[in-house]
């Protein structure tokens, strides 16, 4: 079946896929390699379908959309990835998750390790006799989910002359905002009260309490680093960072250098802690889908009251892949 002569319908919200999965299957792209449409994807065909210019300068009115019954069903995904667009601008919860997981129910309970430091290591097992175990263990309570997202207030009458330029910077605000309330859940389970802490050596910050702290995530590797802006004017005048080189990273283009390897991540939270751990082996992102949207509120031009949502969780793999530094 060719892109230009597809039936969207409310019908292709519903098939438990994503919108775009469901062209993709009605309209793969493979069908188009080798030709000026390859490249896209099959809600982007339907875009061009219907000559719908989404962004720049010369981006058309809400109302394009709604010129057909056809081309508004397109709406409600346009919402989508206009907000997911803004939940991976800075999302730093990808740089702290080892993993994500999918799941089409609000009931997930997750697996963990109950294995000590030194049962990590694979030991050299004599022929015939037992190999070392690792405990996998089901968790006895349920990941906790939880629902961000915005209610959307106005009138389509109120805004269907507005550019679509303009109104997906606005839905990417929403996408933004949702990424942190992400990452403040992911923060409660890498600082909760199970993680192990560090004390410092002396009443201030020094080097030798970031080597402890390195030194506790042992036999994991120390490759993330997350403190707050209250704490890092002490960790960038420590010797360590005012060398030259670090230096001349840091007034040259702002970035922080990586700390023994580890990268850096900086917070406005007010939390007396500096947390190190291993990215590769500490968190698992749960998540009901990606971005939701009331499809048939969007389509029907209902825009008011119309609701744009996420739905995640997060647990602890390896805890003791997780370390903090009371500060």
């Amino acid at each position: 079946m060719s892109f230009d002569n597809i039936k969207l319908e409310k019908g292709l919200y519903t098939t438990g896929k994503s919108f775009t999965d469901a062209l993709e299957s009605i309209d793969p792209s493979e069908n188009y390699k080798g030709t000026s449409l390859e490249g896209l994807d099959a809600y982007e065909r339907q875009l061009k379908r219907f000559d719908i210019k989404v962004s720049g300068t010369n981006s058309d009115c809400i109302s394009k959309f709604f010129a057909t019954t056809d081309s508004a069903a397109l709406f409600p995904e346009y919402i989508s990835r206009a907000v997911s667009t803004g939940v991976e601008i800075n999302n730093t919860v990808n740089d702290i998750v080892a993993t994500v997981t999918n799941i089409d129910s609000l009931d997930y309970r997750s697996i963990y390790v109950t294995n000590k430091n030194e049962d990590y290591y694979v030991q050299e097992t004599n022929e015939g006799a037992e190999l070392p175990e690792i405990k996998i263990t089901l968790d006895s309570k349920l990941t906790e989910l939880k629902k961000y997202g915005k209610m959307i207030s106005a009138s389509y009458e109120a805004i269907k002359y507005q550019k679509l330029d303009l109104f997906t910077t606005i839905l990417k605000r929403i996408g933004t905002s949702i990424a942190y309330k992400e990452f403040i859940d992911a923060m409660a389970i890498i600082s909760g009260d199970d993680i192990e802490v560090v004390s410092k050596v002396g009443s201030t910050l020094c080097y030798q309490d970031l080597v402890a702290l390195w030194s506790n995530c042992q036999p994991f590797t120390m490759n993330t680093l997350i403190c707050t802006t209250k704490i890092l004017p002490a960790l960038l005048s420590l010797p360590e960072f005012t060398d030259s080189n670090a230096g001349l990273t840091f007034h040259g283009n702002g970035q922080i250098g990586t700390l023994m390897g580890a990268n850096m991540i900086v917070i406005p939270e007010d939390v007396n802690a500096i947390i190190g751990f291993d990215k590769n082996y500490a968190v698992e992102k749960v998540q009901v889908g990606g971005v939701m949207t009331e499809f048939d509120k969007l389509i029907d031009r209902q825009l008011e009251r119309a609701t744009v949502s996420t739905i995640t969780g997060f647990n602890a793999i390896y805890k003791d892949s997780i370390s903090m530094l009371g500060v």
